[in-house]
């Protein structure tokens, strides 16, 4: 398409899911459903950690700011999801578009070294125990932690700064919220080099983060195949598996969709992938490490039973 003769529109539309009768009313019960479960289940976390002592350790202390971060990924798409659903096609102002693509690629990228940093906790817990305590003072975790999210948001500028400075010529957006591929489909010029600098800036971070994790938990493994007793083993692995389990669930969306070539794929694949790491990946989150973790479920027996003391004190 000729560039001299491109038309910018004042607005993008996005198409979201297409739902017809009675499967549109359902289809948005349940995101919202699932969306407030989403909600609850992170706030559920941050509570408890705050509130009982016994989780007052390192690895809570990400965990709580893993599902603090989750609380807004998941807020940055679930409201023009369920707009969507509800009401077809929605039109977006190009400036909430873009601030969408780069709050979403800035919070999924800080997701990628937050876990990173989740498994050198583990491996300074593991492999360093009696240096663990000293290694990962409140201060250090703090620093980690405000790291992560320096680095997540200053990554995220790249991918987000050369989408806006794209002619675009047409408006409809083939996804529930403004992601790169669908974006570059509506540009005006050859975008090849931008798909590149894309792959190559985000398959760099995540690549490198995955690398370390596999990295740190390959000297886990060692460490813990050392280790006297098959109970000893089986309590050392147990403390990684709610976090693999998570970085598979992460990483598996995240190199599907943002690995490669962005929009090589057919129209349409991306936002059915994007519900797995945009809406199911924070939904399980909270299950995962309750459902899977002893001590969790002590400390909401804990906390209930304060609640309740406090409740008939009053």
């Amino acid at each position: 398409m000729d560039l001299a003769n491109h038309t910018w529109t004042q607005s993008f539309l996005l198409a979201g899911f297409t739902t017809t009768g009675a499967l549109r009313p359902l289809a948005f019960l349940g995101t919202l459903c699932i969306y407030l479960l989403t909600l609850a289940g992170n706030l559920c976390i941050i509570v408890l950690v705050q509130a009982d002592s016994r989780l007052c350790t390192p690895m809570y202390f990400f965990i709580s700011v893993l599902s603090f971060l989750e609380l807004w990924y998941v807020s940055t798409t679930v409201p023009t999801l369920l707009h969507t659903l509800l009401h077809g096609r929605s039109p977006v102002s190009p400036a909430v578009c873009l601030v969408q693509l780069y709050v979403f690629h800035s919070l999924g990228m800080t997701e990628c070294y937050l876990l990173g940093v989740m498994a050198l906790d583990r491996y300074l817990a593991i492999c360093r125990p009696l240096h663990y305590q000293a290694l990962m003072s409140r201060q250090v975790q703090l620093w980690l932690a405000g790291a992560t999210w320096v680095a997540g948001f200053s990554a995220a500028l790249v991918p987000a700064s050369l989408t806006a400075t794209l002619p675009f010529c047409l408006k409809e957006v083939a996804h529930y919220f403004c992601d790169l591929a669908p974006l570059m489909r509506l540009a005006c010029v050859d975008t090849r080099w931008h798909k590149g600098v894309h792959g190559a800036v985000i398959g760099v971070a995540t690549g490198c983060n995955f690398v370390l994790i596999l990295g740190l938990y390959g000297g886990i493994l060692r460490a813990v195949l050392k280790l006297p007793s098959a109970a000893s083993r089986a309590k050392a692995f147990s403390t990684c598996s709610s976090h693999i389990t998570v970085v598979v669930l992460f990483y598996a969306s995240a190199f599907t969709v943002y690995v490669g070539s962005p929009g090589s794929r057919p129209e349409g694949t991306d936002k059915r992938i994007a519900l797995v790491y945009a809406l199911l990946t924070p939904f399980l989150n909270p299950i995962i490490y309750t459902l899977r973790n002893k001590e969790v479920k002590e400390a909401m027996k804990r906390v209930r039973v304060r609640i309740r003391t406090m409740l008939k004190e009053a």
